[in-house]
């Protein structure tokens, strides 16, 4: 697959694995869009890929998607800038130890793990079908999914808060997501796989506590490096092994199969109607 006059746009790509996936990709021949949160970390990874890929040409935007506002500004950039978009990686998420509400009053992690992957696919994708027929949507999830079913009726933690079950929910709620996107995409030439990249040390959840941070510290030598963790991300975006394989679930380059209720259908098209009110995105397909 030649990758000469293609597009790759990446969320979360500043910091962890986001950033090793963004300089696996800067050594593609092709356009690459990065979307990070915060400025300093922005020229630093533009300054590393410029020192280890040469590039120049790597664009980057900033957006926080704590914001629906600032999912729609990002959105609203990236199809300006193109015509075509042949690769969406959602990268973008956080782990919040105490409950935390956005701006739009939403629960931090949910909102932003979910409802910030929702948003700008739907609002990308006729960028994505117009680089149809191999365009392709990874969705960084994790099998952390594993501590979290859905629950409907408290989707935003408002009862109960333990932060390990409300990031699984989170990632659960990236599985069903792919799965409903991929039944919808069915034909038209995108795909969508979601993936779980491994325990790795980064930043996530860092500034949550010194306790926190102490621990993560502590079994980060346990963990795989970011670069490891941007493996199966990068082999998603890229290899022509995996063209048209849809709505699967991935770990370590191979087909994993995730927990029951983060295959099921029913639950899968529920939490689509909810992510639709939440956030007013409304796909084309």
């Amino acid at each position: 697959m030649s990758w000469k006059n293609k597009t790759i746009v990446l969320t979360g790509a500043t910091s962890g694995i986001g950033r090793a996936t963004a300089l696996g990709l800067a050594r593609l021949d092709s356009r690459l869009i990065l979307v990070g949160r915060d400025a300093g970390r922005s020229e630093e990874t533009i300054g590393a890929i410029r020192k280890e890929t040469g590039r120049k040409d790597v664009e980057i935007l900033r957006g926080d998607f704590a914001r629906q506002d600032e999912v729609r500004r990002v959105a609203g950039e990236i199809l300006e800038r193109t015509d075509a978009i042949h690769v969406l990686v959602n990268n973008a998420g956080v782990t919040m130890m105490r409950r935390t509400t956005t701006p739009d009053g939403l629960e931090a992690t949910f909102a932003i793990n979910h409802l910030g992957y929702f948003t700008l696919t739907g609002l990308l994708l006729p960028r994505l079908l117009a680089a149809a027929p191999d365009a392709r949507i990874v969705n960084v999830a994790s099998d952390a999914h594993r501590f979290g079913a859905l629950d409907f009726d408290d989707l935003q933690n408002e009862r109960e808060y333990k932060a390990m079950k409300v990031y699984g929910q989170s990632k659960t709620a990236n599985i069903l997501f792919t799965r409903e996107l991929a039944r919808r995409l069915e034909g038209t030439g995108v795909t969508v796989n979601a993936l779980h990249p491994g325990a790795v040390a980064t930043r996530l959840g860092r500034g949550s506590g010194a306790l926190f941070d102490l621990l993560q510290s502590v079994v980060s030598v346990f963990m795989k490096s970011p670069e490891q963790g941007a493996d199966t991300s990068i082999y998603l975006a890229s290899d022509p092994a995996v063209a048209g394989r849809n709505g699967r679930y991935f770990a370590n380059r191979k087909e994993k199969e995730p927990r029951p209720y983060a295959t099921d259908a029913a639950l899968a098209e529920r939490l689509w109607r909810v992510s639709e009110e939440l956030t007013g995105c409304r796909y084309p397909v």
